[in-house]
């Protein structure tokens, strides 16, 4: 388990302070063991070697003479110590301090990555505690290889990523005017795509089904059969039509709704009076939010010209594994995670009474679905004023 070793002083401002009694020239090294629970990042080795773009703190040097805290260069320290709990710096009498106080300061953006991380735990102490609290000779599990712990946890915490974990992951992104976006290196499905109007508030875009990207983009003769080369592979274009085409669609919702380009939904007369002539609209296209496609040919999302140079965020699903960083779980799931390991180890162990492999099955669907009701986090005040709106009469 996580412990809390910092001062809420610490909590909200990421510093930290040590007092210098005396550090001489004779001095090798000066240490710091250090408390924060944000892991420290040095962008130097001991060697002086850059290993990382910039390191997530800066430490100062406040001379009491003089009262102003000096920051130190990048290069004058490093990481060291289990999980980065040690500061290590040259003597710092070759900064003409013996007496005073050595202020290490996160900066801004490690500050805010720590706020709300104590509702998590990590990957790493799921395992540990498994090891510590369901394995051992007087266990039912008397002991397992600790890589298949870590296998069978990463793929709990991948199944759980799909439909029993909330969404945290966002993006804030710009479209192009090519109206595409890379799909996130970590994305496994999204949740929704929405762009911000001048208030801040989301408009969901939806996918549309007027369009679609072809999957590959084979080169033909007269004859419609595709050119291919030497190797006996298709020669491909390297442009859709199709998708072309629907790129150089003009939409202007904003400024004119008569400007549909379909008068098949709404009327085929458009020099005749529209108003009043909507019947028979299909609801799935009947929205000014603009459409999206997933091209899996170039890895994008494809958007409607409409949403050129809007403001969107992208919400989407992550299996949480895409780096190590990220194998952060919430607290709320911890014991679904531990029936989880502990069933999938036991139903593949030989010699196992078939009971015992149920009764884990039975104790893993439970707490999951503890950890499903946990999650949805509902709120009595919320759900009545939602209920409120439930007592009018919809009208058919």
């Amino acid at each position: 388990m996580g412990l809390l070793t910092e001062t809420n002083a610490q909590y909200y401002s990421g510093q930290q302070s040590f007092t210098i009694i005396d550090n001489g020239s004779g001095g090798s090294q000066t240490v710091f063991d250090v408390t924060f629970d944000t892991p420290l990042i040095s962008a130097f080795d001991i060697n002086g070697n850059r290993i990382a773009g910039n390191s997530n703190y800066t430490i100062y040097i406040i001379n009491p003479s003089q009262g102003t805290p000096t920051a130190l260069p990048e290069t004058w320290s490093y990481i060291s110590g289990p999980n980065g709990s040690q500061v290590t710096c040259p003597p710092l009498s070759v900064s003409g301090v013996t007496a005073g106080q050595i202020l290490i300061q996160l900066q801004t953006y490690a500050v805010q990555d720590n706020y709300g991380s104590y509702e998590y735990i990590t990957l790493n102490d799921v395992i540990d505690n498994f090891l510590v609290g369901y394995v051992g000779p007087d266990n039912i599990i008397p002991s397992v290889d600790r890589s298949k712990v870590l296998f069978y946890a990463k793929r709990g915490l991948q199944e759980f990523s799909y439909d029993t974990l909330k969404s945290v992951k966002s993006q804030e992104l710009n479209i192009p005017p090519s109206l595409s976006l890379p799909i996130p290196q970590d994305y496994v499905n999204y949740v929704k795509l929405a762009w911000i109007d001048q208030g801040g508030v989301e408009r969901i875009i939806y996918p549309t089904t007027l369009t679609s990207n072809p999957q590959s983009l084979p080169l033909q003769d007269n004859s419609g059969i595709p050119l291919q080369d030497m190797y006996g592979e298709n020669i491909d274009a390297s442009q859709s039509i199709e998708e072309t085409r629907w790129a150089s669609q003009h939409w202007d919702w904003t400024s004119n709704w008569q400007s549909y380009p379909w008068g098949d939904y709404w009327g085929y007369y458009p020099s005749l009076n529209w108003y009043g002539r909507m019947y028979g609209l299909s609801p799935q296209t009947a929205q000014k939010n603009g459409w999206f496609t997933i091209n899996e040919r170039t890895g994008t999302f494809s958007f409607s010209s409409d949403l050129a140079g809007i403001l969107i965020n992208l919400h989407y699903i992550s299996d949480g594994l895409a780096v190590d960083a990220d194998t952060k779980i919430p607290k709320m799931i911890e014991e679904a995670m531990y029936m989880h390991i502990a069933y999938s180890i036991l139903a593949l162990r030989r010699g196992i009474p078939e009971y015992i492999i149920q009764r884990f099955k039975k104790d893993r669907s439970s707490t999951l679905r503890n950890a499903k009701i946990r999650l949805q986090n509902i709120k009595l005040e919320e759900f009545t004023q939602v209920m409120r709106g439930k007592s009018k009469w919809i009208k058919h």
